[in-house]
């Protein structure tokens, strides 16, 4: 079972819910908490090696933490996500190969493409794939047709794999905290369009990919994972770009390990991150 909480800190949280969990003779295989100082917040992902009744639980829980708390228990071990893309192929495809040896942690139910361009490799991997174009359309009507998709497949996340539209205020509220999207920089630097011929132009000696949760600033979503890698004056703009290709990949992957594991708390527009 796994238990994630966060509250208000006070005295004792840790002891009150070691307590609740002892008073059901389970055995605590790993507990991570936080506290931090500045937000009075506290978290905590507990790990048992027995189930509980979720309802019982929560209630005993709720009795004796602050009134404010948030208790999720036993999470869906194997989330359902759609992803989304556009033309670029790496990260769809790690994606892909990790669903289909089951290490992703997840199961991909469908592919979204304003372009068909990688319908095939999707085909290749027996992943639905739905093209549904931008072109002569208004954005409204675009993203209507999307979370008609969407709603089909009910995704408990939807991954954002070099998918480079621009979502609505109107969409991103729809979905809350689920959608999660790879950048090509390493925010807060070089937010938005063309990252590597931003950094090529600045003469950077480092490059690097943030995966985060899409809010309605634009690349300004709670950071999830982020990685970098060393550059030289020799690097153009498309060397950036290759490099950079194998960075996204790894920081996504990370990145969706850590959310399918339930390893990530968002409160405002930070995250603690449970590795």
């Amino acid at each position: 079972m796994i238990l994630l909480i966060q509250c208000s800190d006070s005295v004792g949280l840790v002891a009150k819910i070691s307590n609740a969990l002892a008073s059901h003779a389970v055995n605590i295989t790993s507990m991570r908490e936080h506290v931090d100082q500045q937000e009075n917040r506290f978290f905590i992902r507990v790990v048992t090696e027995d189930a509980v009744d979720a309802n019982t639980l929560q209630q005993e829980l709720a009795n004796v933490l602050p009134p404010d708390a948030d208790i999720l228990i036993d999470p869906s071990p194997i989330k359902n996500i759609v992803v989304l893309v556009t033309k670029e192929y790496h990260c769809l495809g790690d994606i892909l190969i990790r669903n289909h040896f089951k290490t992703l942690g997840a199961s991909v139910q469908a592919v979204i493409g304003n372009h068909d361009v990688l319908a095939d490799i999707c085909s290749r991997f027996d992943i639905p794939f739905h093209h549904i174009t931008h072109e002569e359309k208004s954005k409204e009507v675009f993203e209507q047709q999307v979370q008609e998709k969407l709603q089909h497949y009910n995704p408990d996340y939807i991954v954002l794999a070099k998918f480079m539209r621009i979502l609505s205020p109107a969409f991103i509220e729809t979905h809350g905290m689920r959608i999660i999207n790879i950048h090509h920089s390493f925010l807060p630097a070089f937010v938005g369009a063309n990252p590597y011929k931003q950094a090529y132009e600045r003469g950077v000696k480092l490059i690097g990919a943030t995966a985060h949760f899409v809010t309605n600033q634009l690349d300004e979503g709670p950071i999830i994972a982020q990685q970098i890698i060393p550059v030289t004056h020799s690097f153009n703009t498309k060397d950036m770009v290759r490099s950079g290709k194998e960075i996204e990949t790894a920081v996504l992957a990370k990145a969706l390990q850590l959310v399918f594991e339930d390893r990530v708390f968002v409160y405002k527009n930070k995250t603690v991150v449970f590795e």
